[in-house]
Order: C-alpha cells, then sequence, then structure tokens
C-alpha cells in the first residue's frame, strides 16, 4: 500500500511484472481522488502491481473533474473518471471548453451514487431536502457535477455545499448538514466508519434516473447497494455509472498495452477487500468503455489476451 499525502504519493517500484513491459523505465502519475474513497484504494493496488519497470505516483485529487484537468495539462499520465464526466470533457461540455482527446485503458468499477441521511432523519427522499442543509461534493468532483443534475431533475432548491468527502461526513454525523452526496464503489471506507459512530440510510434515486438520462447522460443507469451495506437490513436502489481509466492519445502504446495486461492477469488483487461482491474486472468489462474510445495499446492488449 502507498501512503496518501497532501499531494502526491510515490509508489515503490515492486510490481509483480504482470504488465510485461519492456520499455525504457518510468513513473506513471495516477490521478485519483480523496483519502476514504474507492478511487484511491483502487489507484494504490493498480499501483502496487505494475510491472517493474513502471513506477507510479497516485495523485490525491478531488475527483473526475480535476483529474481530467491533470490530464490535459500534463499532470497526470492516468486518471480515474466517471463515464458522464469523461464523455463530456471529449465532447468539450460540462465546463472543458476545448473537447479533451481521452482515450479509455478500461472500464474498471462500478460507481454507486450515495445520497446519505442519519438512520433517523426524516428524508426519505431528494424533495424533502427543499430548503435543507445537503453537501453534493468537492468542487471538482463528479458527485458535485451529478449532484446538482439530480437536483435540478428532481426540481428541488436546497442550501448546498461543496465539501471534500472527511468534512462532509464530519458535518453529516455532527448535524450540520442534513444530507451528502458521495459517488464511489461500496462499502466506501468513510462512510463505514461513519457509520459505525452514527446509523444511516441511503435514500432511492431511481425515480430521477429517466430525467437524468435523458437530459445529461445515457451512462446513467439503476444499480443495487446490496443489504448489509453501512448496516442497511434492506437492499436500495440507486444511480450508477461507470469508473473508467482514462488517459491521452499520447500515452506510448507499450505502456497503455502494460497497464491493460495488469487490468485483466492482476484483477482479483485490484479490487480491496471490502468491496468483493460488489465489484469486478474481467476482459469483458474492461471494454465496455461507454462511448470513450479505447487506447490503442490497450486494445491491441486485449485483442491479444482474447486468443
Amino acid at each position: 500500500m502507498l501512503r496518501l499525502g497532501a499531494g502526491a504519493i510515490a509508489a515503490g517500484i515492486a510490481g509483480c511484472g504482470s504488465g510485461e513491459y519492456a520499455g525504457p523505465a518510468r513513473t506513471l502519475r495516477i490521478a485519483a481522488g480523496e483519502r476514504g474513497g474507492f478511487y484511491v484504494e483502487f489507484a494504490e493496488l493498480l499501483a502496487g502491481q505494475l510491472d517493474r519497470a513502471l513506477g507510479a505516483i497516485v495523485v490525491g485529487t478531488k475527483g473526475s473533474a480535476q483529474n481530467l484537468g491533470l490530464l490535459r495539462t500534463g499532470g497526470a499520465d492516468l486518471a480515474l473518471a466517471l463515464a458522464d464526466i469523461a464523455r463530456g470533457a471529449a465532447e468539450g461540455r460540462v465546463g472543458f471548453g476545448e473537447p479533451l482527446p481521452v482515450r479509455a485503458i478500461g472500464r474498471v468499477y462500478e460507481n454507486y451514487m450515495q445520497l446519505v441521511v442519519l438512520a433517523d432523519s426524516p428524508v426519505a427522499s431528494v424533495a424533502d431536502l427543499a430548503g435543507r442543509r445537503v453537501s453534493l461534493g468537492a468542487d471538482g468532483s463528479g458527485a458535485a457535477i451529478f449532484g446538482a443534475r439530480l437536483f435540478d431533475a428532481a426540481d428541488v432548491a436546497a442550501a448546498i455545499e461543496h465539501n471534500t468527502l472527511a468534512t462532509a461526513v464530519e458535518r453529516l454525523g455532527s448535524g450540520r448538514v442534513d444530507a451528502l452526496l458521495w459517488s464511489g464503489g461500496v462499502p466506501t471506507p468513510a462512510l463505514t466508519q461513519l457509520a459505525a459512530a452514527h446509523p444511516i440510510r441511503l435514500i432511492d434515486l431511481t425515480d430521477h434516473l429517466p430525467a437524468l438520462r435523458a437530459d445529461h447522460d445515457p451512462a446513467y443507469h439503476r444499480v443495487t447497494v446490496p443489504a448489509g451495506s453501512y448496516g442497511a437490513t434492506r437492499p436500495v436502489e440507486t444511480v450508477g455509472v461507470a469508473n473508467l481509466l482514462v488517459t491521452t492519445p499520447d500515452l506510448p502504446d507499450a505502456v497503455a498495452a502494460a497497464v491493460a495486461r495488469t487490468l485483466v492477469r492482476s484483477a482479483p488483487r485490484l479490487i480491496p477487500p471490502s468491496a468483493l461482491g460488489t465489484q469486478y474486472l474481467d476482459l469483458r468489462s474492461l471494454i465496455v468503455t461507454s462511448g470513450i474510445r479505447l487506447h490503442p495499446g490497450a486494445a491491441a492488449a486485449y485483442r491479444e489476451l482474447r486468443r
């Protein structure tokens, strides 16, 4: 495991060589996310499994939009991003201006949109949050963009804040906000810790799925948070969107291929133990990239592995 500092964390070049990279040694910068979320956990595991010739620096960020911005400026070689945000960047939408030539290494896991309230809250729907205080994710995160779309689809005006996950969890636990929105894997470690101190519930968001798909992106779909997650006795339906590992066409084919082969050959070691049963990686799922073209190096690696 790596250690996440305020800006970036360096990974030792101690991978198992599963990517079979034979080029010159280099260090990849992976734009990830916030501590306590799945982005960082996944990026750390991936960094640990890369070929011995590929070092890794996992860059802590606020999420998808910031990660894609780092790709644009050359501050990252690989980035984790929600499929809807990646498509927006590729098309020059979602505040990106000029289109960003995004290429996918693969679809790496499912994101669950998690609208969280305390268990004893009277809130049972998005509509019940009218006039209440809600944290919709940090600026530059996929949750912040999705949250704005969700409240627009629900035609609900709330007192919106934008906080990091750690701050949002603290504010919900202390009663200073009525709900928080998080986009990530299930279970998210920070929410598991919150649930241990203050029982929580998730709100079903699927009533708004048709409007979200029609007005914003067909990448949104229905997913189920399993019973037992965060102490819940019943499953909860919510909105899901694929998470992609992306890059730009400038990444050398040999590097993209090595990363793709690592995703396939090290798949069992790339899912945090807490998420087993809700996340999986295999060749069939990796190539379903929600309209973002595969990087040629990754595509070649997948064709080779399918033989």
